[in-house]
């Protein structure tokens, strides 16, 4: 593995843990409303977030 996809795993663990870890009866609110939406919508998020994300990383480089 290159190092940038270390750091870059990395830095989406730190991001993920934030939440967690600083407010985690928010977090798990949120989980469950996620939870709630029919799947196409959850479906719909993910896409646009992992769009998002490669955008930015195209940006960036």
């Amino acid at each position: 593995m290159s190092d940038d996809l270390l750091v870059a795993i990395g830095l989406v663990m730190v991001l993920e843990g934030a939440l967690p870890a600083a407010v985690p009866r928010i977090w798990q609110r949120g989980l469950q409303r996620l939870c709630a939406l029919p799947q196409r919508v959850v479906r719909l998020v993910g896409v646009a977030s992992l769009m998002s994300g490669w955008l930015i990383v195209r940006a960036a480089r």
